[in-house]
């Protein structure tokens, strides 16, 4: 609208001074009467403007409270105080809605300490698994079990406290490194959290920041590399202590070098935990217990990864396929 008055002010303006109809003065004058025009039509467009972004926002904050809050728990569902972190499926079927089951008579077995890859093609149910085991979603049947017991008697809490989580987007808050690993637990102390940075291989690059562990990490944690954003997760994930652990894709964003790097901070966070980690880059799950090659919600192969190479079936496919 300015642009636009500016423009008609200085065309006409000038073709009148050039017949000496107006002065330059007249002229300043129309600029002057043109501006306070427009300006309470700019402030009613932005208004405007604020009104819907605020609508959008309102849409979004009803729409969280109108969610269905989670069943409660079972009555004398019990705290899990200490686990083996033993994890058994048996025939579960699930899916988001009653018209499409995602999956279909799944059964596993993962004992204490084992690691569990998760492979397939997008769609298959890898990460859909992964929310069952944690109650995200309740099963439609069958059952999943924790150390012999149901975790439907089990507290949902205690449950999903039993898990550490490293995932592929990262989440960082706005606050020092120091505040974001020890938001993985509660009143820990300053030497647990410098033992999970060097365990997770951060110490070396955060003692080179400006205030090391008490440098602010911004908004949108852009004042770090997606490499060092993911190892703060996993010292995160290490502080937690947990059992069991689940890894999401957590190498999928970072170049080969970075994920060296990440794989041996993994590592160290895997020792002694039940693991399942969900993997598109066939490369990093070799070492695998077991693989699970999940298609179409079904496990269609299972074994580790020389005896699933060596049958030539779809997970052979796919391992191959990122090499082409």
């Amino acid at each position: 609208m300015n642009n636009l008055s500016f423009t008609l002010i200085g065309v006409f303006g000038a073709l009148l001074y050039m017949r000496k109809a107006i002065s330059c003065g007249d002229i300043s004058s129309f600029v002057l009467y043109s501006r306070k025009f427009s300006g309470p039509i700019n402030e009613i467009a932005n208004i405007y403007g604020e009104l819907q972004s605020a609508l959008s926002a309102a849409e979004r904050v009803f729409r969280l409270l109108d969610e269905i809050p989670e069943p409660p728990d079972r009555p004398g569902a019990s705290e899990i105080v200490s686990t083996e972190g033993n994890i058994e499926l048996k025939k579960v079927c699930f899916g988001y809605s009653k018209d499409k089951i995602i999956l279909k008579n799944l059964s596993l077995y993962a004992p204490g300490g084992s690691l569990i890859a998760i492979v397939g093609p997008t769609g298959a149910g890898k990460t859909t698994l992964i929310n069952l085991l944690m109650r995200f979603y309740d099963i439609d049947s069958g059952e999943i079990t924790l150390d012999g017991k149901s975790i439907y008697d089990l507290t949902r809490r205690s449950l999903r406290l039993s898990y550490a989580m490293v995932l592929q987007d990262t989440w960082l808050f706005n606050g020092t490194v120091y505040d974001n690993i020890a938001y993985g637990k509660e009143n820990v102390t300053r030497e647990q959290v410098l033992a999970a940075g060097k365990a997770a291989k951060i110490d070396s690059f955060v003692k080179r920041l400006p205030k090391g562990y008490d440098t602010v990490i911004n908004d949108d944690a852009t004042n770090i590399s997606k490499g060092q954003k993911q190892l703060i997760t996993i010292a995160r994930a290490m502080l937690m202590d947990s059992k069991m652990l689940i890894l999401d894709e957590a190498t999928s964003n970072v170049d080969t070098r970075t994920e060296i790097r990440i794989q041996d901070a993994m590592r160290e966070l895997m020792r002694n935990k039940t693991c399942f980690i969900v993997a598109h880059r066939l490369s990093t799950i070799q070492n695998a217990d077991c693989i699970l090659v999940m298609r179409d919600g079904n496990v269609v192969e299972s074994g580790t990864h020389d005896a699933l190479l060596a049958q030539k079936g779809f997970y052979s496919e796919l391992f191959y396929s990122q090499f082409e």
